[in-house]
């Protein structure tokens, strides 16, 4: 069988500190014809004059107005001519050997390749894997799940590829609705378009920084809000999809989905006059959250975790409530030593 041709898009918005490694990333693939394009989303920090240093070995997108990642996505989808196609982040950085793993995993039928990625710091150095190994990355068809929960165990943008074949099924990202989150919707729609494949080792990294965190920084209660609204859009896309491909969606699939339950229970616990469910309460929302951290693809150490934080939350006084929640959501604000331990915990456990 012919090797499909693999583009990498490249998107970015003011990350010219970081965008040089993903560039380079990018052209220093070890399958050959890789098309590298770069998609500036009307930068004012010097990104324009890093990727014209590239001259001709990457195609230049420069867009005249910020438009938002799914803009900046659809673009770059339109100057694509690879059978595989991976949107990567400017501010992450892919393995050498990437695309060539992809390749080797794809075949027909094949509508997403997934695979993990380190999670590095501002500078690079790798702190952990994402998803972390104790979630189990899932294959095959994954619409039932998605039918189900709204969710499945996946990754983030630079650790998706997708088909030519899916995408033009799925294109354009409807740019009002995901302007902060492209790979949202991509990642929810297009696994109904053929299966999902997974790629167990890490493909690149993923960098964790104060500029990422959905723009909203440590305002808990604002980015949950965020992520819980994010994931309604995420609905309306999987309801139209659905009905095309004759798959039916649950009526409510957050309230089985624990990634979801999480954000909405931060929501209530962290700013409950702006919590956008009236009808929300901490202890239903915490035992919903339990009974749905006991079903996921997850470790039982990690699934046990998860419950107790749920329970926590939804029935504990508001102040440990919080807290439980901050510590689970916000990797910052938890002691250095709960981190130690939990990754030392998970390096005995093997």
């Amino acid at each position: 069988m012919t090797l499909p041709r693999f583009s990498i898009v490249i998107v970015n918005f003011n990350y010219a500190q970081f965008l040089p490694q993903a560039i380079d990333s990018a052209l220093a693939q070890t399958l050959d014809g890789c098309e590298v394009i770069v998609v500036d989303d009307a930068s004012a920090d010097g990104s324009r004059e890093v990727i014209a240093g590239y001259g001709d070995r990457i195609i230049r997108i420069f867009r005249s107005e910020n438009g938002g990642m799914s803009a900046a996505v659809n673009a770059g989808f339109g100057r694509c001519s690879a059978q595989l196609i991976l949107f990567l982040d400017a501010d992450d950085f892919l393995y050498p050997d990437a695309a060539q793993r992809i390749v080797a995993s794809w075949s027909p039928g094949v509508a997403q390749v997934q695979a993990r990625l380190h999670l590095v710091d501002v500078t690079g150095r790798v702190e952990d894997v994402f998803p972390p190994y104790e979630v189990a990355l899932a294959t095959g068809d994954v619409a039932p799940a998605l039918a189900a929960y709204g969710r499945y165990a996946t990754t983030v943008t630079t650790g998706l590829a997708f088909s030519r074949e899916a995408l033009e099924r799925v294109m354009p990202i409807p740019e009002r609705a995901f302007d902060r989150s492209a790979d949202g919707y991509l990642a929810t729609v297009v696994p109904l378009y053929g299966r999902v494949i997974a790629i167990e080792e890490p493909i690149g990294a993923y960098r964790r920084h104060d500029s990422n965190h959905s723009g909203f920084g440590a305002n808990i209660a604002k980015r949950a809000r965020w992520r819980v609204d994010h994931d309604e859009h995420r609905y309306a896309a999987l309801r139209d999809h659905g009905h095309r491909r004759n798959v039916t969606i649950a009526q409510e699939p957050g309230m089985a989905d624990g990634i979801h339950l999480e954000q909405r229970l931060a929501s209530l616990c962290f700013a409950p006059d702006e919590h956008p469910y009236r009808g929300d309460r901490r202890a239903s929302l915490g035992l919903a959250g339990a009974r749905a951290a006991f079903a996921a693809p997850m470790s039982l150490k990690r699934r046990t975790t998860s419950a107790a934080i749920f329970l926590a939350a939804g029935l504990a006084p508001g102040p440990i409530a919080r807290r439980a929640l901050a510590w689970k959501i916000e990797r910052s604000s938890r002691p250095r030593v709960i981190d130690w331990l939990a990754g030392h915990l998970r390096r005995l456990m093997g």
